[in-house]
């Protein structure tokens, strides 16, 4: 298949395809290649974005670049241990940041990426993003990852105008940040398929070619998985790729789909209650692989199942929003009221918009299971591909306690409007049934 995409083109999915992303470098060596971008963009000055961790691994020689070549620069590097992507970060880069410079380049993977990003798109500048670990799939996506008022909101920014993937730094990176990377790939083999699904159910735009160049990313990035332990530059670079083009992926679709969905929820809801309660939190990578497992058991554990119609609509009766309201709160804190405020918006709980669904979800049961079957491995497949990068798999192993995951299944339909498995198990009546069977 051709996995090509003419920005000037019709698809026949009825959109263009373009992304905002620029050029990218993924070669050892890569930083060297920065004043020379930094001049082809017309600009005088950079503002460097980094953090303690961060800037020790690039800063020092990327500046010695800079002055070099001539081309002035200022800096921020936050200097707190572990930076939160929120809008006091936000705000302090803000306070910082130089006027006079018209070029920004973050040094980082998630958090600084994030933010940066959101500096470049309000400052109107071109943006660099010098990769310190193939950590997740955000590099790349004009959207940045953000905690506002406690609660996982995507926020509009900047796709950057240069990625570069210097495999010298990036193999030098902790395999764990690998790992995660890797975890955050095999995210798509559900974003994919609840994509699919909520289009044969809800009619939601789908794009199969974008779809088929997310798989063909994943693919690669699981076919070269085994030298990641080793730091192997090949595997790198096919992991570094994947998680480049999947970004890329949802510039092309215009929606966040391709690179994630429920699984991602559950990392989400398990950030919220850090936040909230200061509850343990591990890497974004790591929770997302564990949510991606529950996912697959869940959907697996539905196919085994025969849709009943009465059940459903009396599940759904007997459902009491007001009362997992006070569930979800008591989960999440405060976050839970967007969550909540959610629903007059999307009223997926509505009986008349249930009983809708749960007609057409009867009707395409054996469409459904095929889908299901097309787009997810089997567990014994999953487990085979994990043992391979060592990914954890269970949630005591990331330092979580596995008690959570009953409740973080169920509240993961209340995070975002897009149709997911706890959504599907919701409209057929057995959220509480698979969470009981699968935990």
């Amino acid at each position: 298949m051709d996995y090509t995409f003419d920005p000037n083109q019709v698809c026949e999915c009825g959109k263009v395809h373009k992304t905002g992303v620029g050029e990218c470098i993924i070669q050892s060596g890569a930083v060297e290649r920065i004043p020379e971008l930094v001049k082809q963009s017309g600009s005088k000055k950079v503002f460097i974005v980094a953090d303690a961790n961060t800037y020790p691994l690039a800063g020092d020689k990327i500046t010695a670049l800079l002055d070099a070549a001539g081309i002035a620069c200022s800096k921020h590097i936050f200097t707190a241990k572990k930076v939160v992507p929120d809008e006091h970060s936000v705000g302090s880069l803000f306070l910082n940041y130089d006027a006079k410079c018209d070029f920004i380049i973050g040094i980082g993977s998630g958090v600084i990426n994030d933010i940066s990003k959101i500096l470049a798109y309000l400052t109107k500048n071109p943006y660099m993003i010098v990769a310190t670990a193939a950590y997740m799939d955000g590099y790349a996506a004009a959207s940045s990852s953000m905690d506002v008022d406690g609660v996982k909101k995507t926020v509009a920014s900047k796709s950057p105008d240069f990625i570069i993937g210097d495999l010298d730094i990036l193999c030098g990176a902790p395999v764990f940040m690998a790992r995660g990377g890797f975890g955050d790939m095999l995210a798509k083999y559900v974003s994919i398929c609840e994509w699919r699904l909520s289009n044969l159910i809800n009619g939601e735009y789908y794009c199969e070619k974008v779809a088929a160049y997310t798989r063909n990313c994943l693919k690669k990035c699981v076919d070269n998985a085994a030298g990641l332990l080793n730091r192997d530059p090949e595997s790198m670079t096919a992991l570094f790729s994947g998680l480049i083009n999947a970004g890329k992926a949802m510039d092309y679709a215009g929606v966040s789909r391709p690179g994630g969905g429920g699984e991602h929820y559950f990392s989400h809801l398990w950030d919220m209650r850090g936040i909230a309660f200061g509850t343990p939190t591990s890497s974004h990578g790591a929770q997302v692989t564990l949510g991606t497992i529950y996912s697959i058991k869940g959907y697996r554990a539905l196919i085994e199942m025969v849709p009943n119609k009465e059940k459903a609509l009396a599940y759904v009766k007997a459902f009491d929003f007001e009362a997992w309201g006070k569930e979800l709160k008591e989960f999440v804190g405060k976050g839970a009221d967007a969550m909540i405020a959610l629903e007059a918006k999307e009223r997926k709980y509505d009986v008349e918009k249930h009983a809708a669904r749960l007609d057409v979800i009867i009707d395409k049961w054996d469409e459904i299971v095929k889908i299901i079957n097309e787009e997810l491995p089997t567990l014994e497949e999953f487990d085979a591909i994990l043992d391979t990068v060592g990914a954890p798999k269970t949630l005591e192993e990331i330092g979580l306690d596995s008690s959570l995951l009953p409740m973080t299944l169920k509240a993961t339909k209340d995070i975002r409007d897009k149709y997911i498995l706890s959504k599907l198990l919701w409209d057929l009546g057995l959220l509480d049934e698979i969470c009981e069977k699968i935990f």
